[in-house]
């Protein structure tokens, strides 16, 4: 027998800070525009953004196919380059500093559910990832994670831990490998 009852899970605990109707113009939105492998414009996805509450640099580059759960909880600074088929997952406050890059198939995680408790309760914290930054292709940054100036995760890392600034870090756990 399980030690968790999902049927317990209250959802209700989480509010995401915007109206029904509003999320329901960006589930569309993000599906037909952002999540989408034929629309390229950089420029309209910046405005749209900007449109639905986030904070938007000038020279933002997003690519195809990005999944960006809520906007009114992205902050992304000047010239920062979002790839392919990364997954934004900001249940809770993403901020993203100038001249970053976010590789494709990364996945920025602000959520975790409790699995120590029965009712498997939400949990939520922001990431930082500050300017110069870059996420490598396929990695994890976990809830709560701050990546500091020019740090490098590197492909298919998982950051569960800060990751301090002018260094490399690898592997899952991930391990510093060099200063830079």
């Amino acid at each position: 027998m399980s030690s968790r009852d999902l049927s317990k899970y209250n959802p209700s605990i989480y509010h995401p800070g915007k109206n029904a109707i509003v999320r329901g113009l960006w589930y569309f939105t993000n599906a037909f525009i952002f999540n989408n492998a034929w629309w390229p414009y950089y420029g309209l996805k910046r405005a749209l953004l900007r449109c639905f509450g986030a904070k938007i640099g000038r020279g933002v580059v997003i690519k195809p196919s990005v999944n960006i759960k809520y906007p009114w909880h992205l902050s992304i600074g000047d010239y920062s380059w979002i790839g392919e088929n990364v997954w934004i997952d900001n249940l809770d406050d993403i901020t993203i500093g100038a001249n970053c890059c976010i590789s494709q198939g990364a996945l920025l995680l602000c959520g975790n559910h409790d699995y120590t408790k029965e009712t498997f309760d939400l949990k939520t914290a922001s990431i930082q990832i500050k300017d110069g930054a870059w996420i490598g292709a396929k990695a994890i940054v976990c809830p709560g994670v701050t990546i500091e100036e020019d740090a490098v995760l590197t492909v298919n890392s998982v950051a569960s831990k800060n990751i301090p600034a002018h260094s490399v870090w690898q592997g899952n756990p991930v391990v510093e490998k060099r200063k830079i």
